[in-house]
């Protein structure tokens, strides 16, 4: 049966195990947070300067990492991207305060930002419309996946080993990914293993459409480009909270160890499994009932925006399993609202601009999550965290509103 599977499939399973270990690499640092904190006597706003440093140069990269892959197209863009963050992640460990640490952590940002784009366009590449939001979900779901694989992965490694080790190891696999990046991908039309039948295919779906932008400046102008893009700054601030700040919640509100860290962190991020593959079965099966196209990705993402009322309410929390609860419907949601954000990229521009277009809308979206960091840096040691997390779900809501108002069959 797994010899019969086309080539796009496997060449998207591939994708899924690079986001995996570019997600492990980057939740490195959440995990062993609360260590570092104590090794370098950082407080709650000097650990927020940290993950700054990432987003910051995250946010400046996506839209260059976007463009430097639709250039240099997307193996060898990629294969770069990936040998770069995996040095970058490994040489955390000779960190020796949180300015260094916060150096280090701004080449990871700037290195890992190509992994959604290089997704993106991998779809929009090799997958027909009616495929992409299952194609998407598959490599969205490593996102979730190497957040849950980093408590258990990393503590295993602090607690046999040290903090440094936590590095070295998350760095190494990526390093091995991208060697088989490098000989296991190529593009539709030179990959040696693609049928001629399914090239053939491929080469009739990738056909330039003059109803989509095709350049820089025509995404920019887009309506469409906005209504994927605002939305995307409006909704990644509460990915972004699960993933660098759950730890550290447990730790501050209920003082769990880094043991118990290891045992209940990871749940959030399964629960956002289940939210991608939702937003990969969702919209196929509203079309099948009548729904278009971009209405069916309008209703999943609406659907996830509504599901974060759930995190809304971990204020009101009796005990670490119902908050963790309460993350898991979170990272579901997410998930699946922005499981339909990433797929209308490949929906509605051309297969030469998707890269460009997908990394200027994580942008976007890492502006808003940097913002949000900022916040949560400068009050939840005064506030708390709770008052955050019902902006959280605020926001979500805000974007579905945005997104509905903005996007139209041809903008």
């Amino acid at each position: 049966m797994l010899r019969k599977l086309p080539l796009r499939w496997w060449i998207i399973a591939l994708i899924t195990l690079g986001t995996i270990l570019n997600y492990l690499a980057r939740s490195t640092l959440s995990v062993a947070a609360p260590t570092l904190k104590t090794e370098f006597a950082m407080t709650t706003e000097q650990y927020s300067w940290v993950v700054l440093a990432f987003q910051a140069s995250y946010t400046v990269m996506q839209t260059v990492a976007g463009a430097v892959l639709d250039a240099l197209g997307t193996r060898l863009g990629f294969f770069l991207f990936a040998v770069g963050w995996a040095l970058s992640n490994m040489a955390h460990a000779f960190a020796t305060g949180w300015m260094s640490l916060a150096f280090f952590r701004s080449l990871l940002g700037a290195s890992e930002a190509a992994a959604i784009p290089a997704g993106t366009k991998t779809v929009a590449q090799w997958f027909p419309a009616k495929e992409r939001p299952l194609a998407t979900s598959m490599f969205q779901m490593g996102t979730s996946v190497g957040n849950m694989i980093a408590p258990p992965l990393v503590a295993f490694c602090i607690l046999a080993w040290n903090w440094q080790a936590a590095f070295l190891v998350t760095g190494a696999l990526s390093l091995v990914w991208a060697g088989m990046w490098w000989v296991g991908y190529r593009d539709p039309a030179v990959h040696p293993r693609l049928s001629q039948a399914e090239r053939d295919a491929i080469a009739a779906m990738n056909q330039p459409d003059a109803t989509k932008p095709a350049t820089k400046g025509q995404v920019l102008r887009s309506r469409s480009f906005w209504a994927i893009a605002v939305p995307r700054f409006l909704a990644e601030p509460a990915w972004q909270t699960f993933n660098f700040f759950i730890p550290l919640y447990l730790v501050a509100v209920w003082k769990l160890d880094l043991k118990s860290i290891a045992l209940w962190a990871w749940l959030p991020f399964l629960a956002a499994d289940f939210g991608s593959l939702a937003a990969g079965l969702l919209p196929p099966w509203l079309m099948k009932r009548g729904s278009s196209m971009l209405s069916s990705r309008k209703i999943t993402m609406t659907l996830g925006a509504l599901c974060m009322v759930g995190p809304a309410c971990i204020g009101l929390a009796t005990s670490p399993e119902m908050a963790i609860a309460l993350f898991c419907i979170g990272g579901f949601a997410h998930q699946l609202l922005n499981g339909a954000l990433i797929t209308l990229c490949a929906d509605v521009f051309d297969s030469r601009t998707v890269g460009t277009a997908s990394g200027m809308a994580g942008t976007s979206a890492w502006i808003g999550g940097m913002l949000f960091t900022l916040l949560i840096g400068q009050s939840a040691d005064v506030f708390g965290y709770n008052p955050l997390f019902v902006a959280l779900a605020g926001l979500d809501l805000l974007a579905a509103v945005v997104l509905w108002s903005l996007l139209r069959a041809r903008t």
